[in-house]
């Protein structure tokens, strides 16, 4: 039986006069933020107040980077070469190291966005170049990766903590992988489909994929999508089914991660 899960969410999506999801209510519900780091989403104003109010709600906070996408959110598939991704991931992450020094924290995670995750879940060399990114500038950093991927693998080759993660409000194919944002149904929006999907996830150690395969899994965090409308009532939902299930949610630091 798990004890412990983390609870996460993307959050300081938005930049400059324009905010994206209600940062504020869901740093009072999950223990973990990721934060983007101004290629996809976000700015220095932005992480700065954002890693403020995560040490006030004891938050950890992680970086959040993505391809440089303001315009498609970070969600538009980029062909990088492996070691030009490499230095901007290790750029994004330098940029989220700065701001949260004024709020005295330290950056505890890096979990990739968007495209880029679902590329990096599917491509050796794009999960070794995220992977090489965290070992060079901060070898304690833990790599949030899909459960299952090939970033578990690259994290786990490179020998990095590897936080394995599910997804509330995404469903899955019988890979493993997240269904594509393109087909009907892919995001769950409904706070109970979302609780019931996440405590089976947890408690049984497996996803469910839309076809009804379940599939097992290690998983060690759930992340909410902060850009989500329905985000904060999703992320209440499933905190509110872990604990009725006897699920302690805590942030990523303090899991077990081996």
């Amino acid at each position: 039986m798990v004890h412990k899960i983390n609870l996460n969410a993307d959050m300081g999506e938005g930049f400059g006069a324009y905010d994206i999801g209600n940062d504020e209510a869901l740093l009072k519900i999950v223990r973990s933020a990721n934060v983007a780091c101004g290629f996809h989403a976000g700015d220095p104003l932005v992480m700065r107040r954002l890693t403020l109010r995560a040490k006030e709600e004891g938050v950890s906070i992680g970086a959040h980077p993505g391809f440089n996408d303001l315009w498609g959110f970070g969600r538009r598939r980029i062909d990088m070469q492996p070691e030009d991704l490499e230095y901007t991931v290790a750029y994004q992450i330098g940029a989220l190291q700065a701001m949260a020094s004024y709020a005295g924290l330290q950056v505890t995670h890096v979990k990739p966005h968007g495209a880029l995750n679902n590329m990096a879940a599917e491509s050796r060399e794009l999960a070794q170049a995220i992977g090489r990114a965290i070992k060079v500038v901060d070898p304690t950093l833990i790599y949030v990766a899909l459960a299952g991927s090939e970033m578990q693998k690259a994290g786990e080759e490179l020998g990095l903590r590897i936080a394995c993660e599910g997804f509330a409000d995404r469903m899955y194919e019988d890979d493993g992988n997240l269904t594509s944002r393109k087909i009907s149904g892919s995001v769950i929006r409904d706070p109970a489909v979302a609780r019931d999907h996440v405590v089976k996830m947890v408690t049984q150690q497996v996803v469910t994929a839309r076809s009804g395969k379940t599939i097992p899994r290690r998983i060690d965090t759930i992340c909410v999508h902060g850009d989500e409308p329905t985000a904060v009532d999703v992320a209440r939902a499933v905190r509110d089914g872990l604990e009725a299930a006897g699920v302690e949610v805590v942030p990523l630091t303090e899991m077990d991660l081996g």
